[in-house]
């Protein structure tokens, strides 16, 4: 004969079971929820400020750089070379063969669409920072006719690549894109 006390005890544990499982995921749940409620604002504050979202790209008239000319702009904080060169200097850059070059890249690859006569990189000498003279008629170009970083002697030719000197890497392009043949968008 069956034990009906022991069977109602029994089944009365298993739903004591399932309440106490339920009540601790619940509780877990709300637990987590609320560390990361609590971390949010921390996690948060470290995104960029609107100002320097503002700043992570800019627009760049190209209408007024005559050929020949060399602007700078500021993004992101850094300088940033815009030249609009000569065809002789876009026919030296390509002549340059790639074992003479200390970080070697094409100059084909240093510009954008197919649109040689520009070329935009980041002015920040890559040896310790320093910016590189070359930007106005007056500055040193170097000994390839591009920039030239006065602090520890770092030449780059016409396409901004590093010829002689300690600084181990190009002059980096940013990122940019044409918004039409006069206007360029940095960022």
């Amino acid at each position: 004969m069956p034990d009906t006390a022991h069977e109602t005890n029994d089944s009365h544990d298993d739903f004591d079971k399932g309440r106490r499982d339920f009540l601790y995921m619940a509780s877990g749940a709300m637990g987590a929820i609320g560390a990361a409620a609590a971390v949010w604002p921390f996690i948060d504050s470290m995104n960029p400020a609107a100002d320097t979202l503002a700043l992570s790209s800019i627009e760049v008239s190209l209408a007024p750089i005559e050929e020949g000319q060399s602007v700078t702009f500021k993004w992101r904080g850094k300088p940033v070379f815009v030249r609009r060169r000569t065809v002789a200097e876009i026919a030296e850059a390509r002549a340059v063969p790639m074992d003479d070059l200390i970080d070697p890249e094409a100059d084909d690859d240093r510009v954008k669409d197919g649109k040689d006569e520009w070329l935009v990189l980041v002015g920040v000498c890559t040896h310790l920072g320093c910016i590189p003279l070359g930007q106005k008629a007056g500055d040193a170009k170097g000994e390839y006719g591009g920039w030239f970083c006065p602090c520890h002697g770092s030449h780059y030719d016409t396409s901004g690549r590093i010829r002689k000197g300690p600084a181990p890497l190009n002059l980096p392009v940013p990122p940019y894109e044409f918004l039409s043949d006069t206007q360029i968008k940095i960022g």
